[in-house]
């Protein structure tokens, strides 16, 4: 079978996968992430959804492309209502805003079982992501980085029930991504030190409190001399 050419922020989420499980692709649009996983071996097969008609037909024709019709079922649906009765083990919600992350977890109370991962890529706010997923019960067990122009979080969680603390440059970069040193990392916390400073610049001018900004510039700056 030929594999459709996925990007590499998709092919960093598929390598947190575990093997031979079923799974959903929430928000799936063309499906070639779940076809990619089954003509690798990697996965069983399970659910493709989306929350708009267009995207669930061509997921649809797709895997008829791929002849992958019979081992994922394509559903519209609102985040992951309906999704886990199809029995799947990993769960993949991947480019949509951090904030939206969180609540389609908290929408549905489901999904808090050690039973699932969930592996989660928010294009925005990944602090309000880590933030819910931390106060909820969640860990996360693997972050990935991924520099495609621009750079991208992926993060890999499961239930456990014990809430954990974090304070917000953990929360912005990770723990485990910032363990690592990686030079996305560092690529990261350049350009979100940029976006600092400006925001700081426009709070001048209005008079807003600017101290959360100083706060993570002033964190970044250490961790980028303790780096040398």
């Amino acid at each position: 079978m030929n594999l459709p050419k996925i990007s590499k922020r998709l092919e960093a989420a598929a390598s947190l996968v575990r093997k031979d499980s079923r799974i959903a692709d929430i928000g799936t649009d063309h499906a070639y992430l779940p076809i990619y996983l089954y003509a690798t071996g990697a996965v069983s097969g399970g659910v493709v959804s989306d929350i708009n008609a267009g995207p669930v037909e061509r997921a649809r024709a797709n895997l008829r492309d791929y002849a992958c019709e019979n081992a994922f079922v394509a559903q519209r649906a609102d985040g992951l209502c309906g999704v886990l009765q199809y029995g799947v083990d990993d769960i993949f919600i991947l480019g949509m805003g951090g904030e939206l992350i969180a609540n389609i977890i908290d929408r549905e109370p489901e999904i808090r079982n050690e039973k699932y991962r969930a592996i989660l890529q928010p294009m925005t706010h990944p602090e309000i992501l880590r933030g819910y997923l931390f106060s909820h019960g969640f860990e996360i067990s693997d972050e990935l980085l991924v520099d495609e122009d621009k750079i991208y979080q992926i993060i890999c969680v499961r239930y456990t029930g014990k809430n954990t603390d974090a304070d917000g440059f953990e929360l912005m970069f990770g723990k485990i991504a910032l363990e690592q040193r990686s030079e996305e990392l560092v690529s990261l916390m350049r350009r979100t030190r940029a976006v600092f400073c400006e925001r700081i610049k426009g709070k001048a001018l209005s008079g807003a409190d600017d101290s959360y900004e100083r706060y993570m510039i002033e964190r970044i700056d250490r961790y980028l001399a303790e780096e040398n």
